[in-house]
């Protein structure tokens, strides 16, 4: 194991014993969803080599997110799709992917460790933000694996759906192949409108009725 479970340690000494770590994915991409996980570790079993997400390769997160839920005592994802994203804004989606993972986790949690310094509104349990968190909480990288892998494979979905973007390869990041797909076929489905690399390749609306 590479994150520890120090906080986690802390926090089992204050009486805590359902911790959650919850974290989301696909914030800064062009298009898809915003996927949050949330996972209840059971701390005597542990999966070796948990880190965070964006450390370990494609093929040692799937199999670390395997592990994870077959030896978690609780786990659950969450999607924001991208009309919602671009409805409430990015900041707003994410922190309701992650509620939406907390509040269906079953157990439900009594404690909560959230990725970042962002507050998650009208929680229903005591929590703390953890600046890096993916890095130093071993429940915060188990939830960052988890939404990875499973943002991951909805992206890998979409490549079949909408052919020509790569979406498999770059899942939804603004990546230079990226772009130029979004020049040559305009925006997809999927594509978040309201973001400033999509914006600029939309076609402008043409106000003038046909003959």
């Amino acid at each position: 194991m590479i994150c520890g479970i120090e906080i986690e340690k802390g926090l089992h000494k204050q009486g805590y014993r359902l911790i959650a770590g919850v974290d989301e994915v696909g914030r800064g991409a062009l298009a898809g969803p915003v996927v949050a996980a949330a996972v209840i570790l059971d701390f005597a079993d542990i999966p070796a080599g948990i880190n965070d997400s964006k450390q370990l390769t494609k093929r040692r997160r799937e199999q670390l997110a395997d592990e994870i839920k077959a030896r978690a005592l609780a786990f659950s994802i969450a999607c924001i799709e991208p009309a919602t994203i671009d409805q409430i804004n990015i900041l707003r989606a994410s922190l309701k992917a992650m509620a939406t993972a907390l509040k269906v986790l079953k157990p439900s949690c009594d404690y909560v460790l959230i990725d970042g310094n962002q507050k998650i509104p009208n929680l229903f349990c005591p929590y703390q933000t953890v600046i890096k968190g993916d890095c130093l909480s071993a429940s915060i990288a188990a939830a960052s694996i988890v939404a990875k892998v499973a943002r991951d494979a909805v992206m890998s979905h979409y490549d079949a759906l909408y052919p020509g973007y790569a979406f498999a390869s770059h899942v939804g990041y603004g990546t230079r192949a990226h772009k130029e797909a979004l020049t040559r076929l305009g925006p997809s489905p999927i594509h978040r409108l309201t973001f400033h690399g999509v914006r600029a390749k939309q076609l402008p609306l043409c106000l003038h009725s046909e003959e």
